[in-house]
């Protein structure tokens, strides 16, 4: 499983730098503000995609004395970080749009290794982040699924570009590149926007709504749990930490409550992979409700 993430990771970055080179070379041939915003934007790319296979190589790592959870978060901060990059990138290319509008300088030469650096981005782009998304949703990996949001971005932001070039040479509407390239800011901005926020989430413990609902569903279904309480779920990259108190029969053995519990930790690791689950039983009798119903007056 790790060697699978480590290696489309890997390839990713590889992409990554030649796309970088190839758009940066050619934008300063052409002085195509959406071909070199698309380079900063892909050199971005490229350092998430690095601290995206170093994450990838360390959230792996097992539980040890210092990090009792695994070191699984660490996915989590790679996409935070690569999220505030691309808010970095959202800022040149809005600034350098709106100088060259209010300027008026907006003159550029389009050849045909404009066009050919853009449709070369969308083809790799397009193979890499399905590539990306694939083993990301197959392992449960934060930080791959960011890498392929970049790549999908990339995506988006080069066809846009592609039609200010076309609008720019055919149509000679020669403010459309600097135009196309405001528009790659906004797409930047909504997708750094949905990864930030994921990625706070996840490193402030949210419970993720979706599992908690699993979880309920899974409980209702085991007629010897009177009642359950007390659910807390917390991500950590790929794995899922959760802790329940469930309430059963007084009257049943040990070995029958731990039977139980068992039942309920293999149904629950079932339907969500990488769980770690921690059940707390308790005996279903008129003290517990009666604190109950004194704890919500």
């Amino acid at each position: 499983m790790a060697e699978e993430k480590k290696r489309v990771a890997l390839i990713s970055v590889f992409a990554a730098v030649f796309i970088t080179g190839f758009k940066l070379v050619i934008g300063l041939m052409t002085g195509s503000l959406g071909i070199l915003s698309e380079a900063l934007h892909s050199a971005l790319d490229m350092v998430a995609a690095i601290i995206t296979y170093f994450s990838v190589k360390i959230s792996d790592k097992p539980a040890d004395k210092y990090h009792n959870y695994g070191h699984g978060k660490v996915e989590n901060l790679s996409a935070l970080i690569e999220t505030l990059l691309l808010l970095v990138t959202c800022v040149w290319i809005v600034y350098e749009a709106a100088h060259r509008l209010m300027l008026g300088n907006t003159h550029i030469e389009v050849t045909p290794w404009s066009y050919l650096v853009v449709i070369s981005s969308i083809i790799i782009d397009y193979s890499r982040s399905r590539a990306l998304s694939r083993v990301a949703k197959k392992h449960n990996s934060a930080a791959l699924e960011a890498d392929a949001l970049h790549f999908a971005t990339d995506i988006w932001s080069s066809s846009v570009v592609l039609l200010g070039l076309i609008s720019y040479q055919f149509f000679g509407w020669y403010a459309a590149d600097s135009i196309a390239a405001l528009f790659v800011a906004v797409i930047v901005l909504w997708v750094s926007y949905n990864l930030g926020r994921k990625a706070v989430d996840v490193l402030l413990d949210r419970s993720p709504a979706d599992t908690n609902a699993t979880v309920r569903a899974i409980l209702e279904t085991f007629p010897a749990v009177k009642k359950f309480h007390s659910i807390k779920i917390r991500t950590a990259g790929a794995d899922t930490f959760i802790k329940l108190n469930i309430h059963l029969d007084p009257d049943l053995r040990l070995f029958e409550v731990h039977e139980i519990c068992d039942n309920i930790e293999s149904e629950i690791a079932a339907r969500i992979p990488r769980s770690e689950v921690y059940i707390h039983p308790e005996p279903e009798e008129i003290s517990h409700i009666s604190k109950e119903i004194d704890d919500h007056l």
